[in-house]
């Protein structure tokens, strides 16, 4: 691991920095930021299409509120990337746009091992190089992140005392954002579909989503789809419609200090 920049923040460090991953076989970047009186505990933020680990880590804001927290925010890449890396032209589609999902058709298998990558391979590196507590971590994440939020912590949910979203794409199956996505990285969408996973009886963590009324996709992220899964399987959670709020980091922005008291709480 090599650190790229270190940047004093709200009394911690928000630094940035590199490492080859086993997972896609590639040099991957990550932004971890440790606040001045830590606690140990970790939240993930995984972000949305086109982004990089830049995006959450410089517009959310939620380093001021970790620091009062004592949490440590983990804001990884969306993808894989580089020359010999597959990708596409659309912006959905390709480099900044992993699902979060391990591939296992054509030229993406080799190398798009996201869920693999968030699960497995950046964990080791970060839990391995700072003082960190593996036994209490959290995910949040917006949009594409939400989608990956939700699915891994419906996949792992003893490994993450709490889940987020913001805005997230929680329906990708029945969405332009997921099904021609993941059957291009998958062949199988429903696997990778939170409404589904709840259907079919898969465990949330303490919940929150939260999702503007005003959000310029919204008919792209399932968000009655889910709320409906939830109500049907009497799962546990809260999601807040934000009236006239839409899909920017404006409104994540606006959240985020909700999102790390929900977060501190069962991190605690």
């Amino acid at each position: 691991m090599k650190t790229l920049s270190q940047n004093r923040c709200f009394g911690g460090t928000q630094g940035v920095y590199t490492h080859s991953s086993d997972a896609t076989g590639t040099q991957m970047t990550f932004g971890l930021f440790q606040p001045e009186v830590a606690t140990g505990a970790v939240l993930w933020f995984l972000s949305g299409l086109t982004c990089t680990h830049e995006n959450a880590m410089n517009k959310a804001g939620l380093q001021a509120w970790a620091a009062e927290a004592g949490v440590a925010l983990v804001f990884p890449d969306t993808s894989p990337r580089g020359e010999n890396v597959p990708d596409d032209d659309a912006f959905d589609m390709g480099q900044g746009a992993g699902f979060y999902v391990d591939a296992t058709e054509g030229a993406w298998a080799a190398q798009f091992q996201m869920e693999s990558y968030i699960t497995k391979d950046l964990p080791e590196i970060v839990f391995a190089a700072f003082d960190l507590d593996d036994t209490r971590q959290a995910i949040t994440g917006h949009s594409m992140g939400g989608h990956g939020a939700l699915t891994l912590a419906l996949k792992e949910p003893t490994r993450f005392r709490s889940v987020s979203a913001f805005a997230p794409i929680c329906n990708p199956s029945t969405s332009d954002w997921g099904t021609p996505q993941l059957t291009a990285y998958t062949g199988k969408p429903a696997a990778h579909d939170a409404t589904l996973l709840v259907r079919g009886g898969a465990t949330l963590p303490p919940c929150l989503i939260d999702t503007g009324t005003a959000d310029q996709f919204y008919d792209k992220l399932g968000t009655a789809a889910f709320a409906t899964a939830l109500i049907d399987t009497k799962s546990e959670a809260t999601v807040n419609l934000r009236r006239g709020y839409d899909h920017s980091y404006f409104f994540v922005s606006t959240f985020a200090p909700d999102h790390m008291a929900f977060h501190a709480e069962h991190l605690a």
